[in-house]
């Protein structure tokens, strides 16, 4: 199993996502469901695409924290 931090943004009319883990492996969606479910499939294929061709699957060492500022 396998876990990648994903980042959503949102643009004028829909929303994108990539994850820092993965370069490359981006998706959108006009929704945030939409993007998120299209990221989780985007992330399954490049993750399958990497074992299937025998090279390595990035550890995951992004995360995300927020900032409070008064």
């Amino acid at each position: 199993m396998y876990r990648f931090l994903i980042v959503i943004e949102k643009a004028k009319d829909n929303y994108s996502a990539y994850s820092p883990d993965l370069p490359g492996c981006v998706a959108t969606g006009v929704s945030r469901e939409e993007v998120e479910n299209n990221m989780h499939e985007a992330i399954e294929l490049h993750v399958r695409g990497l074992v299937e061709d025998k090279l390595p699957v990035p550890e995951s060492h992004s995360f995300a924290e927020y900032v409070i500022v008064k």
